[in-house]
């Protein structure tokens, strides 16, 4: 059994943090500035999107890409797309 990965990137004034359950088919959370702001109840093998929005004048939206690898098993891979481009989102060690 694979265990939780949490990933983390300040951006601006706000936190934006991803918390993935643990093996192939956990929960994943989407968090900005400590909200959950999306969900999914599981995730598979490839590639999972999520949405969100920074809450500015106007609002930001940005997506997060969690990619979980199909053929072997490794930790997966976190990236932020905000405005085009996308940023590697590290994994952080929450006990």
């Amino acid at each position: 059994m694979g265990h939780s990965h949490h990933f983390h990137l300040d951006q601006g004034d706000h936190s934006i943090t991803v918390n993935v359950g643990p093996g192939r088919a956990g929960e994943v959370e989407l968090l900005v500035d400590g909200k959950v702001v999306a969900y999914q109840k599981d995730h598979s093998a490839g590639m999972n999107v999520l949405t969100g929005e920074l809450p500015e004048e106007p609002v930001h939206p940005f997506r997060v890409l969690l990619r979980q690898p199909h053929l072997v098993p490794s930790m997966p891979r976190c990236t932020l797309e905000l405005d085009g481009v996308e940023q590697p989102m590290p994994e952080r060690l929450v006990l």
